[in-house]
């Protein structure tokens, strides 16, 4: 009987569980439309903007007025910026990353380069202090509801250590969303921006011709020394939008997986439970069977 009772706690348990589970799923679910909806919108506004400056940079001499398109010769420190999230229970979410930029990491110090982290996130803030990593910068407390400002104070940090030679390149590390039951590790050079020009497909000669002579008016360097810091703040805004949605999709998918594993769970303990009350019922009509025989 002591037995039947433990099951029945159990499976009470496992009940309450799978109900905060549920829950947890639902409250995913909603953000992660939100969420999706506001990275959706952004991504083609983002292509343009890089676009635009792949057009400008094409057009006249103006990219080597500028630091922040710099490509410097020598590499010798390289600045990763970590974006995880500030909760848990998201399955690998946060583990992903972190394990990709501490790859990432090693890569860089067997060139003999050194690395420095900017992280974002409770998460990746709280692993890399019990790791003992000397952070440059760490940032929590936005990942749930990312704000544009937000991206941008996070720019202007990364964009003054570039100015300033504290750092030579930055590596942006964070989930791309594909879909709720898929998010990709992404590792993206943001800086120097002049890396994303160099390498971006060159046009066929044929293509040029046709393409108009456009005149530039306010001129092309007045032009791109707007579109820099603007393009670095939507870069990690983008980042920062596409990390949130992967957050909430990982949740969601993590939370259904625990409640279908506590259904499988409960379907276990109830026949675990009616084996043995079946077995305690049996016990019973044998001693009664046992007894009866003994009186007679």
């Amino acid at each position: 009987m002591a037995k039947t009772q433990d099951i029945l706690r159990r499976i009470n348990s496992v009940k309450n569980t799978s109900k905060t589970t549920k829950a947890m799923e639902m409250v995913a679910g909603a953000r992660l439309r939100r969420a999706q909806a506001r990275i959706e919108a952004l991504r083609p506004y983002a292509q343009r903007v890089m676009e635009l400056m792949q057009d400008v940079s094409r057009c006249s001499e103006c990219a080597d007025e500028f630091p922040l398109l710099e490509v410097r010769e020598e590499i010798n420190n390289v600045a990763i910026v970590l974006l995880t999230g500030d909760r848990g229970l998201a399955g690998g979410f946060n583990s992903n990353i972190i394990r990709h930029g501490l790859t990432l990491a090693d890569d860089l110090k067997s060139q003999g380069r050194k690395a420095s982290w900017l992280v974002i996130g409770k998460k990746g803030i709280g692993t890399m202090r019990f790791r003992g990593y000397e952070m440059t910068d760490s940032v929590q407390g936005i990942t749930d509801r990312p704000k544009f400002t937000d991206a941008t104070a996070i720019a202007h940090r990364i964009a003054g250590l570039y100015t300033d030679g504290v750092v030579d390149q930055v590596h942006l590390v964070y989930n791309q969303f594909k879909s709720p039951v898929e998010q990709t590790v992404t590792e993206q050079v943001i800086l120097p921006l002049g890396h994303e020009l160099v390498e971006s497909e060159p046009v066929p000669e044929e293509e040029k011709k046709l393409q108009p002579d456009w005149l530039y008016e306010p001129n092309a360097s007045a032009i791109m020394a707007e579109l820099l810091p603007s393009y670095i703040d939507i870069t990690i805004y983008r980042a920062l939008l596409e990390s949130t949605a992967s957050e909430h999709g990982a949740r969601m998918t993590a939370m259904r997986n625990a409640s279908d594993n506590a259904a499988e769970m409960i379907d276990k303990l109830t026949l675990d439970m009616n084996k043995a009350r079946q077995a305690s019922i049996t016990q019973e009509i044998l001693e009664v069977v046992a007894g009866a025989e003994a009186l007679a």
